[in-house]
């Protein structure tokens, strides 16, 4: 398919951080513009390695989630006698690991293996995510505690690596969780105020992004064991989420990745992406690559969704993570396959 190539949303198992920017850089090429480091080692399940960190902050304690729910069963609050205002969570750990990454990825890139003009994609978790999963309350507080804590690791990523070879993802997933009901939400009230809180965080990150550096949004319904938090119906909490975000930052948007569930190659579920509002510079990534229906899959998806939009990349549905490492190199030659097709 003619168009804007490939987009891989973050997590790729492979051994370590350069298997995975070996084997994008030579099965990708030229389909692809930017790299991410795998999230590979305790980063492997997207933001379930922050739960240990909360677990062993000495201002947090251990709760069982009030019901049983989609992922780990454990969350903190504040322990007795501690003021949330107060709480500092300090080092997350995403700035170590981009720095860490960055160094395998110039070295990479000096001998060739990655071309020029590539940048290094690091992803990170909007507070969201991690409130809504592993938190208990005050979450309102709690979200302000871990707002700040992302920011700090986003500054010092940004501040140690050139904008100029850098991209920035936000991962939103739990999002969806709070406007389907599997999560509790702290804010928002009603559906039009839960969906104007979103847009209003997500696009405050959005813009603490440096504007030399690109900057994209992976939107999500979650991976936990390989199901979703629910199915969703159509896709029109995802355009929802892309058009308002797109709309409220004030700086350049350059991609929005959003999931197609594997069995939807019906119209009903693509028909809402007509009234995306995205600038010309935003590319639209669509999830709609499976491993388990491979080439054919993939092109009845494609085919649907150019009857309501026209031009569109393609990626997995949520990353390539929680699957055997030896899929991974026919799942990304699957990937420049389609990438190169005639429409």
């Amino acid at each position: 398919m003619s168009g804007p190539g490939v987009h891989l949303c973050g997590s790729i198992p492979l051994a370590d951080t350069a298997a995975v920017f070996e084997q994008v850089a030579t099965r990708l090429g030229r389909h692809i513009s930017r790299i991410p480091d795998g999230e590979t080692g305790e980063r492997d399940n997207w933001v379930v390695w922050q739960l240990p960190k909360l677990q062993n902050h000495p201002d947090l304690v251990t709760v069982p989630p009030p019901s049983p729910e989609y992922g780990p069963s454990e969350r903190v609050q504040p322990a007795p006698g501690i003021d949330p205002a107060t709480i500092e969570l300090g080092k997350l750990g995403y700035a170590q690991a981009a720095a860490d990454s960055w160094e395998v990825f110039q070295r990479l890139r000096e001998r060739g293996v990655i071309a020029p003009g590539t940048r290094f994609q690091v992803s990170l978790p909007t507070p969201i995510a991690v409130v809504g999963a592993f938190m208990a309350g005050p979450q309102a507080e709690l979200e302000r505690r871990y707002e700040a804590a992302v920011l700090a690791e986003l500054t010092e990523i940004v501040d140690n690596i050139p904008h100029r070879d850098l991209a920035v993802q936000w991962d939103a997933a739990v999002e969806f969780a709070l406007f389907e009901g599997v999560f509790p939400t702290w804010f928002g009230g009603d559906a039009a105020g839960l969906l104007a809180g979103v847009i209003e965080r997500a696009a405050r990150l959005g813009d603490a992004v440096p504007a030399e550096v690109e900057l994209g949004y992976h939107l999500c319904y979650g991976d936990f064991g390989h199901r979703h938090f629910v199915e969703p119906a159509d896709t029109s909490k995802l355009v929802a989420v892309a058009s308002g975000v797109a709309t409220a930052l004030h700086r350049p948007l350059q991609w929005v990745h959003m999931p197609v569930p594997k069995d939807r190659t019906d119209e009903q579920y693509f028909a809402p992406l007509a009234g995306l509002a995205l600038r010309p510079e935003t590319t639209l990534y669509l999830g709609l690559v499976h491993a388990s229906d491979g080439w054919e899959g993939a092109r009845r998806r494609i085919k649907t969704a150019r009857g309501f939009v026209p031009r569109f990349g393609i990626a997995t549905e949520c990353g390539m993570g929680r699957r055997p490492a030896e899929q991974i190199p026919a799942l990304l030659d699957l990937h420049a396959q389609l990438a190169e097709s005639p429409d």
